[in-house]
């Protein structure tokens, strides 16, 4: 049951992958109507369940600290994320900001029933020092200048651990309820967007196909798959494992032709891999004792 729940919540790491390459061809779209639009397609799944199956609806009835926690780490944690790059380096913020999966892997030794091993911190940080590789290959300079970015970053990256290790705490809520959060978050990214940005829209069809897709799987169906993985599966694993996701976005934009494949990243794919691996230990000796 664990081991299918974490690599439920793995999907979600592997669709992430895929955001920089939608984003990027999504065209000129300011990030805040893009979040409206990309989270309002995400939350279409869910409320057509609920329509399908009218007896789920009453999971949308939930206390106000879960509704609190779901619309705080989705929409908090992308405001934030857009705050940082409007006010800091893309890079410097971009690493900053991934500290969440470390974050992750430390933080759960406070969560009932876990026990925090060498091994996956080790993992978490080998995965955080192949990521250095994949973001900073050009080089990384962080001046005082831009304190306001790199502040912005770092609360980005406590939000999206902080909610990640809650919504265990959280584990008998429904994952239908991630309906009501995704919608909630394309409102209040609307009303961002409507005070902050210009509107403007995708020029070409495979933009459009670029934000559905964006709605679908990143902005859309990899949150419904997280929520089920943190809160059902091993959530150390998945934090050491997220680090997979800027590698293999990386790969993808390679084989798109948006990047070039260098030393760096053959690295940075030993290091994560092999940290996702060490994570992993525990779980990988289980499963191959009962193959015996």
């Amino acid at each position: 049951m664990q081991t299918r729940a974490t690599l439920i919540g793995f999907t979600a790491i592997m669709m992430w992958s895929f955001l920089a390459l939608f984003t990027a061809a999504s065209g000129k779209v300011p990030p805040f109507q893009l979040a409206a639009m990309t989270f309002a397609i995400g939350s279409l799944p869910g409320i057509l369940s609920l329509i399908l199956r009218p007896e789920r609806r009453r999971s949308l009835r939930q206390p106000i600290p879960v509704w609190a926690l779901g619309i705080g780490g989705l929409f908090g944690y992308h405001f934030l994320y857009f705050t940082a790059l409007r006010n800091a380096p893309p890079v410097e913020a971009g690493l900053i900001a991934y500290l969440w999966p470390l974050l992750i892997v430390v933080g759960s030794a406070m969560l009932p029933g876990e026990r925090l091993r060498w091994f996956h911190v080790a993992g978490a940080l080998m995965g955080l020092g192949g990521t250095v590789l994949i973001v900073g290959r050009h080089g990384v300079a962080f001046d005082g200048a831009y304190a306001l970015g790199y502040g912005a970053a770092f609360l980005c990256a406590f939000t999206w651990s902080a909610y990640s290790l809650l919504s265990r705490r959280f584990g008998k809520v429904p994952t239908d309820v991630v309906a009501g959060f995704c919608l909630a978050t394309a409102i209040l990214s609307l009303f961002s967007h409507l005070a902050l940005e210009q509107t403007v829209w995708p020029e070409t069809t495979g933009e459009w196909l670029a934000v559905i897709g964006l709605g679908l799987f990143p902005v859309g169906a990899a949150f419904y798959t997280w929520d089920y993985g943190v809160k059902n599966g091993d959530i150390q694993i998945l934090g050491a494992s997220s680090y997979a996701a800027p590698l293999v976005s990386t790969l993808v934009l390679v084989l798109a032709g948006f990047a070039v494949l260098d030393w760096r990243i053959g690295l940075a794919c030993l290091l994560i891999t092999g940290g996702a691996m060490l994570a992993a230990k525990e779980m990988i000796v289980r499963r191959a004792a009962r193959a015996k």
